[in-house]
């Protein structure tokens, strides 16, 4: 049907509505001219600053878990291989050890004998393990526990999304993968250093892993800071530190990597062409973003440095979270790349922390510590002897109208400067609009100097601290540490009370959130230290509960019941006094009830008060006695053991009984063991004549006379094996030293024989006709 019949039919539709109004009528958007433009993905190693960070806290957390301390740079690399592997569903990676140890750089062999068992005994992998013919671990069914354990935690750095999985893994695949030959032929190349196979290899996989991570669109690495060895160099040491190993190492690891050309030491050459400080570039990152590296660069001093590295000791390590990049205010000079800031000498940069307000026409240069520098920002003559001495009494200058900028008033020679212009800590000049300005006075250089604009660097405490951002950059240095210092402790104290770690800087962002409700937001906020301290980051407990935060638990997340049951008691209590009231006071008005209401509540809380300071004072007065009584108890076993010292240190001054030798402890060693010989003896004696019958002296005489003679024999044997076997030297040896070792002898000779006397009458006495008789009436008996 054609458009003409359906607007016969409906007349209406054409534009008009019934009542003869136009209406809007949809038109159709005419179609994209061209082909619609297909997204793909970016390189690998072109990863943003939020990716880099991002990857980069979760790599270093995996290898700053304690199960890993003092592993090897293959066990750790394997839990990175794992973790990038790793189904973001279900969290169960399958794997084979000949493929794991490609990734790794080792042998199948190697990785089943040494990096498998690593890893199940480190606690991190969890590895269920299919043998082979010979019990070897072919599959393996892993799991990395802290990646796993993350998952859902806010804030946690290894609570990555999916796409941050998809992310690392391509990542680890441009790095290291060791390339593929797939069935139909086609061939996945390898990666950066997935040919670098044997001794070594997992070591610089790992190293190259994390300088590309570190890397910036540039592909330049931040180096440490701080003093390093010369000998190895500031590459080296950085390289070190990122693995946590020696500089001797790094600096080897470094030269691996640089003989295949996967990172390069750049050295600038100042404007003269000496060469200067030294770069750490990786180019396949640069590349990646379309940059090339050159070898041979020349410094540009013509862009101020990165505010959030101006701090020459910031290092970077295995455990530090890599700065975001910050683009710069002015524009109006063209540079190549950044300025070096990992090197200990380079000053911080100048006005980075608001927009200039007019374009340089001459680019600002950086400190460097020549003469001239650290006078103020209006880059004047050095002050001379007498400058204060031609300005006016009210600080204006003697000649007005010069167009040259006069010295400003400073000290004399000898004397000390009340105001400095300069931070001489932090390496800035101070702020100046024009000659009119002064230098800031050096009493607050001690609170300002340390100043961070951003939250710390704890990753547990940025999320904590993350409601109250604005306010942080409002503190000085120094309250900047107090209110570290005290979120830590309100953290620590969380965990102590059941909250579990991962969870506590989440509880503390939403107490700071819900404080802020309550004020009216952080512009209402006149002073920030005093109000994170005092009330944003302290515990108010509704009640006596020690896990209750304004009526919530903080273990649980409900409801505090214990400040429900005071709510409900205090309730009950008024409802109470109010019945009392209407039975002993009929016919009062409501705001006659009221206030007598509102007195009798008043009377019973000041009764509660009475009481619950009585309870205290009884509690106080109960710790005091337990204390006391604590105390008495210690001391009297002080005491106690002082008097056993005492009477100890007596006892051993007391001579020997026997022999009379001194300081003996009244027994000698010697006699102590012929007592014993005497004891044994006796000992055996007794059994002997308890073998024979009782009323037969004669029996039992020569029963004694025949144990004596054979404990006599083995004594006599006993001594003269000691002897024969002295040194003919002997004779010069101590007696009482001889005495006492054939003493001992003896004992130890008889020690052994006794038993064996008493085992062989017990035995005879067995076998006699009274125990048979007696064996027989228990027989009967039972």
């Amino acid at each position: 049907m054609s458009r003409a019949a359906l607007v016969a039919m409906h007349p209406h539709s054409a534009g008009e509505s019934a009542g003869g109004t136009s209406r809007r009528r949809l038109r159709s958007v005419p179609a994209q001219a061209g082909p619609v433009p297909e997204r793909a993905a970016g390189h690998p190693l072109s990863l943003g600053p939020d990716a880099r960070a991002r990857l980069g806290g979760a790599v270093r957390a995996l290898l700053d878990v304690p199960g890993l301390d003092g592993a090897s740079d293959a066990v750790r690399l394997a839990v990175l291989v794992l973790a990038s592997r790793t189904p973001w569903e279900t969290g169960v990676v399958e794997i084979r050890t000949s493929e794991l140890g490609r990734w790794i750089g080792m042998s199948a062999s190697y990785t089943a004998s040494e990096v498998v068992p690593a890893l199940k005994r480190s606690g991190v992998v969890s590895v269920a393990a299919t043998e082979g013919e010979f019990r070897e671990n072919t599959g393996l069914e892993c799991k990395v526990l802290p990646l796993w354990a993350a998952q859902g935690v806010v804030g946690h750095p290894l609570a990555l999304a999916k796409k941050e999985y998809a992310t690392l893994q391509r990542l680890m695949e441009a790095v290291m993968a060791p390339g593929w030959k797939h069935k139909d032929g086609r061939v996945t190349p390898a990666g950066l250093i997935g040919t670098r196979t044997g001794r070594g290899a997992a070591t610089d996989r790992l190293a190259l892993l994390l300088l590309v991570l570190e890397a910036r669109e540039t592909g330049r690495v931040r180096q440490c800071g701080g003093t390093v060895d010369t000998k190895r160099g500031r590459a080296a040491t950085t390289v070190a530190r990122l693995l946590g190993c020696s500089a001797s190492a790094g600096e080897r690891v470094l030269e691996r990597l640089e003989a295949r050309e996967l990172v390069l030491r750049v050295r600038l050459k100042t404007g003269s062409g000496l060469e200067n400080r030294s770069r750490l570039m990786v180019p396949a990152v640069a590349a990646a973003h379309g940059r090339t590296v050159g070898v041979d660069v020349q410094e540009d001093r013509s862009e101020d440095l990165e505010p959030e590295f101006s701090d020459p000791d910031v290092a970077a390590g295995p455990s530090e979270a890599p700065g975001l990049v910050t683009e710069p205010q002015v524009s109006g000079v063209p540079v190549t790349d950044e300025a070096d800031v990992a090197e200990p000498d380079v000053a911080a940069a100048l006005h980075t922390d608001h927009p200039h307000l007019v374009t340089s026409v001459v680019p600002p240069q950086l400190s460097c510590g020549f003469s001239g520098e650290g006078r103020g920002a209006d880059g004047r003559r050095p002050e001379r002897a007498g400058a204060g001495e031609d300005q006016a009494a009210d600080g204006g200058s003697a000649a007005p109208g010069t167009g040259w900028p006069v010295a400003e008033d400073g000290p004399l020679r000898g004397e000390q400067p009340k105001e400095s212009p300069v931070d001489e800590r932090g390496g800035q000049r101070a702020a100046g609009a024009g000659a009119d300005s002064r230098p800031k006075a050096a009493g607050w250089e001690n609170a300002q100097q340390q100043r961070r604009v951003g939250l710390p660097a704890d990753l547990r405490l940025r999320v904590a601290l993350g409601p109250v951002a604005w306010l942080w950059e409002r503190l000085s240095g120094w309250q900047q540490d107090q209110v570290e210092a005290a979120a830590k402790a309100e953290l620590a104290q969380l965990a102590g009370l059941g909250v579990a770690p991962e969870g506590a800087p989440r509880l503390l962002a939403d107490r700071l959130t819900d404080r802020l409700a309550e004020t009216g937001g952080e512009a209402r906020v006149d002073k920030p230290f005093p109000w994170l301290i005092r009330r944003g980051l302290p515990q108010r407990r509704a009640c006596s509960h020690r896990k209750c935060d304004d009526g919530v638990r903080l273990d649980t997340g409900e409801d505090c019941e214990n400040c429900g049951n005071v709510m409900h008691l205090r309730r009950a209590r008024r409802a109470r006094i109010g019945a009392d009231i209407d039975r002993e006071l009929p016919g009062l008005s409501d705001g006659e009830r009221r206030r007598v209401l509102e007195e009798r509540l008043r009377e019973h809380a000041a009764a509660e008060a009475e009481d619950l300071a009585w309870r205290q004072e009884q509690a106080r007065a109960e710790q005091a006695r337990r204390d006391a009584a604590r105390a008495a108890a210690a001391e009297r076993a002080e005491r106690e053991r002082q008097a056993a010292a005492a009477a100890d240190a007596v006892r051993q001054e007391l001579a020997c009984e026997d022999c009379g030798q001194e300081r003996a402890a009244g027994l000698c060693e010697a006699c102590r063991y012929e007592r014993r010989v005497q004891e044994l003896i006796t000992q055996a004696e007794q059994m002997s004549a308890a073998s024979v019958d009782p009323a037969d002296t004669d029996a039992v005489a020569r029963a004694v006379a025949d144990v004596r003679e054979i404990l006599g024999t083995i004594t006599r044997a006993a001594r003269q094996r000691y002897l024969d076997a002295l040194d003919r030297g002997a004779d010069e040896a101590d007696p009482d030293d001889v005495r006492t070792l054939l003493a001992y002898t003896e004992r130890d000779a008889l020690e052994q024989v006794v038993p064996k006397i008493r085992a062989s009458v017990l035995a005879t006495l067995a076998r006699s006709p009274e125990a048979n008789d007696e064996a027989r009436r228990r027989r009967r008996a039972g």
